[in-house]
């Protein structure tokens, strides 16, 4: 069994142990009244991964001092990495962040795709030769300073106040798409570095045959998170789809068992929360629109699965993941 199997059986495991393992069971929890006990379940499970992520990352600490976590499009992947940083500092680790997108090459030194586009997903785009230095000095001991990524300018600069160096509890946190990648971090000592992957992984049955794919459940976040924040439309998003699917297929999911720890970001309320938002969104897509398609078969899911109401939506926690889709978050 791959350690995604695992993650996803584990989910099954707790769902059966809990008695809501249908889509259908989901809808009688929610229609009951009972859905702020369900998302109180789900926030508490989710806490207490975090702090299983972090408790591995303290006992590997002495040889293990820097965290890559990586994981496809709108899997919480932000949240989830402050959250376990958060657990690390309960238990007396110091987390420390470096943005990888601070270590893209010169715009005219970066690779283009087959159409001529400037490809920023691929590793090309990285320049890897200084991020394994700063991270080597680093490990050294010694003082380095992070470079910040102008995007106006297509350039990194050098500001003397960005110094960092690693103090004795300090835990070096990287996220981003080539983090479980070895050759993102060639020259590291691999034993130096715990992998994190984080993924919406399980879906839930249903009775009639429904199409309930953990990618749709990904795609509906990703459709109201940058409606509210990105100023993408539903139907932009619907569209670039299919790109961003073939960059995780490439960059991703090859990479996906180097991780020390599996994190499942799926709850059991994402998908009543997200109806509440998305299905309007949905709606407004015109039927002469190519995204229609699509568009219809993700309604066609909704309509079957009960909504939350807004009472039951303020009581998501502001620390919550799905607060990174929905707004309200704290973190």
């Amino acid at each position: 069994m791959t350690k995604i199997e695992a993650a996803r059986q584990e989910y099954k495991d707790w769902c059966s142990a809990v008695g809501i393992d249908t889509i259908e069971k989901v809808n009688e929890v929610v229609d009951s009244g009972e859905a702020i006990s369900l998302i109180n379940l789900c926030e508490a499970r989710q806490e207490r991964k975090y702090a299983e992520a972090a408790d591995q990352i303290f006992w590997r600490h002495k040889r293990s001092n820097i965290v890559l976590i990586s994981g496809p499009s709108s899997s919480g992947k932000t949240s989830s990495s402050l959250r376990i940083a958060q657990q690390c500092k309960v238990i007396g680790l110091s987390p420390k962040v470096i943005e990888l997108d601070n270590y893209f090459r010169p715009r005219e030194e970066t690779p283009k795709d087959e159409n001529g586009e400037y490809d920023f997903e691929c590793l090309g785009a990285m320049n890897v030769e200084l991020l394994n230095e700063n991270l080597n000095d680093l490990l050294a001991g010694k003082e380095v300073i992070i470079p910040k990524f102008n995007f106006k300018e297509g350039r990194s600069v050098l500001d003397p106040s960005r110094a960092m160096k690693l103090e004795k509890n300090d835990i070096l946190f990287m996220e981003g798409i080539h983090a479980l990648n070895p050759e993102l971090t060639y020259a590291v000592d691999q034993k130096r570095i715990f992998h994190i992957y984080i993924s919406a992984l399980s879906s839930l049955p249903g009775g009639e045959k429904v199409h309930n794919s953990t990618t749709d459940k990904r795609l509906l976040r990703r459709i109201v998170r940058d409606n509210r924040v990105r100023g993408i439309s539903p139907e932009d998003n619907i569209l670039r789809w299919p790109s961003v699917r073939r960059g995780e297929t490439y960059n991703i999911f090859p990479f996906e068992e180097n991780a020390d720890v599996v994190f499942n970001s799926s709850t059991l309320y994402d998908v009543p929360l997200l109806k509440y938002y998305a299905e309007p969104l949905l709606y407004g897509i015109a039927e002469s629109s190519p995204a229609y398609p699509k568009a219809s078969e993700l309604l066609e899911f909704l309509r079957r699965c009960s909504a939350l109401k807004p009472n039951e939506i303020a009581a998501i926690p502001p620390t919550s993941i799905m607060r990174e889709f929905i707004g309200g978050q704290t973190l």
